[in-house]
């Protein structure tokens, strides 16, 4: 193994190597394999190593491991570790000796855990409940904390108010800026007072439309303080699509900006929202010296907050009182609009404490948006847990984003698959100090292997937490937890609280299938704004092994030993490109009427090697003789996208063909498009 490799090394570091694998020879048990990995994790630690030799030597050393031994672990925790997890802590209190008997303790036991975990967050309600979890009109509607008034925002300022509650910084900027939790609040309290004055009233929708900056975490919660709705609108979002959501929440003002920089250009939002004919718009300069010219009634940002004040009492109400509006792309051409309430903030609050593992000196940095279910879980998963956000504005793409990580003293790195193979491809990330990361997560789409070690080694080998969920969940149904080995884009554990049945078409139990959830769980939705709830989720659903109502989620799920699991995408018509959840409808309404096109089916391909979904477009010829330009195709169509949808989606591949598979009932047969595509020249390569 190592002849192979002894020119990549040092003196120093060949010689590590070769003590480590004559200390253990026999690499067909796997004790021995993941002893010798410890071995070499320390070797690598002490002398500088190439990152395509410790993959070399990482898949050499679990090269004999058999699929009922599990999935090879690139990290194992220390018992020291574990004793200091927040789940090794709750385990020995309860008495449990290891971590699948405390998960099957919270999945069978789900009022109380729910309320172990409402103390253990110091969840504050303004009054108590007569009962945790009420049942009686079943599980589609369950009741919690019934007879509860609550607002999930006073549980975000429980810190000391001198701690940082956001550190942040822009592309282009070198500052980093802090602010506290007591600076925080009196913005929020700003924020909330000025909307009294602004005219607006309790239960009123008001649309965000921000990058995800300090004053867009200020202004979410004065909104939901101040006992109103917030609408998040994602800012890569085109007018036509900034106007569904801002009609379908009727929202009475939006929040945004006049433009910030990402990527070294300038993206202009305020134009954005007044081309989508939003209604009222406070607006936020980028640059505090200029005041952009507004449509008549907007107005300036210091000009509304001068209508408010440092001081707010929240507006307390009913757990499940509406707090946000985020949307899901559905399949009948309007996004599906799903509520959250002050119980979904409890949600993210205790993922993220049992599975992220964050405690009060964490700095959580995640890329996201407010548009996305990731922006307001990473506000409610750090304040409530008395940590820190860490804001960048701009594109994570480059070493800067990396340099803020480092000078930010990030401690969880969230990140999307697809930016860590952009790192892994650049090596932009390469000699920075990420020492003080403890742990990644991971989610929005499918990980490769390779890229989520290549991540795990920029920090010396920290875990890697997949979190698969929805905006409907409120955080993961599947994810990692600090208390086991953690292996290259493997999932460890279902949610702690929550089950899943892993079904085949027939409904019956199979190692690769269909996931359903079994409810309940504080998190799950109960209502759609404009759909039937019912039949999106349990409608036409079969019943788990034990005769459990199952709740409908969609991913393709495949069970490993161990407790282990790997999530190959979603397995109906909806998708995830670039971390975003979108219908094949979306993007086919979109492209209508292209010229010398009949239709068009949009699937999501997942690489041989795995990793993100590529985006294929089938194109039906108009005319059977007629000649369609692949590439030319392919560039009217990313150009459809970028104006009417969204410009982070990109064309991956266009097909052209005759005619597209369909069923009796003439609905296209996306599965038969994609498993088409995979036995391609194109569809089995590796991908980028």
């Amino acid at each position: 193994m190592i002849e192979a490799i002894s020119h990549h090394l040092s003196g120093a570091a060949r010689k590590g190597v070769a003590r480590s694998l004559k200390k253990h020879p026999d690499l067909s048990v796997p004790e021995s394999q993941e002893a010798l990995w410890n071995d070499l994790r320390k070797v690598f630690s002490k002398h500088e190593t190439p990152l395509e030799v410790q993959w070399y030597l990482y898949e050499n050393v679990y090269r004999a491991r058999k699929p009922e031994h599990g999935p090879a672990p690139a990290w194992i925790p220390t018992t020291r570790e574990v004793r200091k997890s927040n789940v090794g802590r709750i385990m020995r209190e309860k008495g449990f000796a290891n971590y699948h008997d405390f998960h099957s303790w919270s999945k069978d036991n789900r009022e109380a855990f729910w309320e172990l975990m409402l103390k253990k967050a110091k969840v504050k309600l303004k009054r108590r409940p007569s009962k945790v979890m009420d049942l009686s009109k079943g599980v589609e509607s369950v009741q919690w904390l019934a007879g509860a008034k609550m607002n999930c925002v006073d549980s975000c300022f429980q810190a000391p108010k001198d701690a940082t509650a956001v550190v942040w910084s822009a592309e282009g900027s070198k500052d980093a800026h802090r602010v506290t939790y007591g600076e925080l609040e009196r913005l929020v309290n700003n924020v909330a007072s000025a909307l009294k004055a602004f005219g607006l009233r309790e239960g009123d929708s008001v649309a965000i439309d921000m990058p995800m900056n300090y004053e867009s975490v200020a202004v979410y919660l004065g909104i939901v303080k101040a006992g109103m709705v917030a609408a998040t609108i994602a800012d890569s979002f085109a007018p036509p699509e900034i106007g569904k959501r801002v009609r379908i929440a009727n929202a009475k003002a939006v929040f945004t900006v006049d433009y910030y920089i990402r990527s070294g250009k300038k993206v202009e939002l305020y134009s954005k929202v007044s081309e989508a004919s939003a209604p009222r718009a406070i607006v936020l300069p980028w640059n505090a010296h200029e005041k952009p010219a507004l449509r008549q009634g907007d107005v300036h940002w210091s000009e509304f907050l001068a209508g408010g004040a440092n001081e707010f009492k929240a507006v307390h109400g009913p757990p499940s009182a509406f707090t946000t509006y985020l949307y899901s792309s559905g399949t009948t051409g309007e996004p599906k609009a799903i509520p959250w309430t002050h119980l979904t903030a409890v949600k993210a609050c205790v993922d993220a404490f049992l599975h992220q593992d964050i405690k009060k000196d964490d700095v959580l940095a995640w890329p996201t948006n407010l548009g996305w279910m990731m922006g307001p879980w990473l506000i409610f998963a750090a304040l409530m847990n008395r940590a820190t956000i860490a804001l960048f504005v701009g594109a994570p793409l480059g070493r800067e984003f990396g340099e803020f990580v480092q000078d930010a003293k990030v401690t969880m790195l969230g990140v999307i698959p697809s930016t860590v193979n952009a790192w892994k491809a650049s090596k932009c990330m390469e000699g920075l100090d990420w020492k003080g990361i403890r742990k990644y997560s991971s989610t929005g789409e499918c990980s490769k292997k390779q890229d989520m070690f290549y991540l795990m080694a920029l920090a010396g080998y920290k875990p890697v937490i997949e979190y698969c969920g929805g905006t409907e969940i409120g955080g993961g149904y599947i994810t990692g937890v600090v208390v086991k080995p953690a292996s290259p884009s493997t999932f460890s554990t279902p949610a702690l609280g929550l089950d899943f049945q892993v079904l085949d078409e027939k409904g019956e139990h199979s190692p690769k299938g269909e996931v359903f959830i079994v409810p309940p769980s504080i998190g799950l939705s109960q209502v759609l704004l404009n759909k039937d709830h019912h039949e999106v989720y349990y409608k036409g659903c079969p019943k788990g092994p034990n005769g459990e109502v199952l709740r409908r989620h969609g991913d393709q799920v495949e069970e490993l030993a161990h407790g282990y699991f790997v999530v190959h995408g979603r397995i109906d018509d909806e998708m995830k490109i670039g971390g975003i959840r979108v219908s094949s409808g979306d993007i086919e309404r979109v492209l209508h009427g292209t010229p010398g096109v009949a239709e068009t089916a949009a699937i999501a391909v997942q690489p041989s090697g795995g990793g993100p979904n590529n985006l294929v477009i089938y194109a039906v010829r108009e005319k059977k003789d007629a000649v369609l330009e692949k590439e030319t195709l392919k560039q009217e169509f990313q150009a459809l996208i970028k104006a009417k949808l969204n410009p982070l989606f990109k064309v991956h591949d266009v097909v052209v063909t005759e005619a597209l598979p369909r069923t009796a009932s003439m609905k296209v047969m996306r599965r038969i498009l994609r498993d088409e595509y995979a036995k391609t020249p194109a569809g089995s390569s590796a991908g980028p």
